[in-house]
């Protein structure tokens, strides 16, 4: 009996040891990975330009008061960005679906792709456009856009066209 509870009090004891040497090891990993995350995370995260941007986008005031007898010049309305539509579906395409339908980034249908293209197509052209416009999966409403609705139908019977 003597001999159970000391072979016991080895195993607790080598136990304890065994998680305790664990529980530091672990301990002394977060604190690196804090050290080397402190010295690049203002390099990698903070100045990425992509979130610089949208902190930039978001902290930017949304209105500008026009003041009588100062210079309003910079208030006017930005020239219209109808010059960036493009007027045919396959410029659409080349401009901005291309992007992810040429390659299948996301699961975006490759332009090719029957197998992937045939049900889609299948439930037709309404949906596909409801699809474009609102955005499905990872794709974002109207791919990201801002053009009107005859465009991005235009996109989509090209690339329908593409796949049929």
């Amino acid at each position: 009996m003597a001999n159970t509870e000391s072979s016991d009090r080895h195993f607790f004891n080598s136990f304890s040891l065994v998680l305790g040497i664990l529980i530091a090891f672990a301990i002394l990993l977060f604190v690196f990975a804090r050290m080397i995350g402190r010295a690049t995370q203002g390099q990698e995260v903070l100045l990425e330009p992509m979130r610089l941007k949208d902190v930039q986008r978001n902290i930017a005031p949304f209105a500008h008061v026009a003041i009588a007898g100062h210079d309003n010049s910079a208030l006017a309305a930005p020239k219209s960005a109808a010059a960036d539509v493009p007027t045919t579906g396959e410029q659409a395409f080349t401009k901005v679906c291309s992007a992810c339908h040429s390659l299948g980034i996301n699961g975006a249908p490759k332009i090719g792709d029957h197998a992937a293209w045939g049900p889609r197509i299948a439930q037709g052209k309404e949906a596909l456009y409801t699809h474009a416009m609102e955005g499905k999966g990872t794709m974002p409403p109207r791919g990201g856009t801002t053009w009107p609705d005859a465009t991005i139908r235009m996109a989509v019977d090209y690339m329908v066209s593409l796949n049929k």
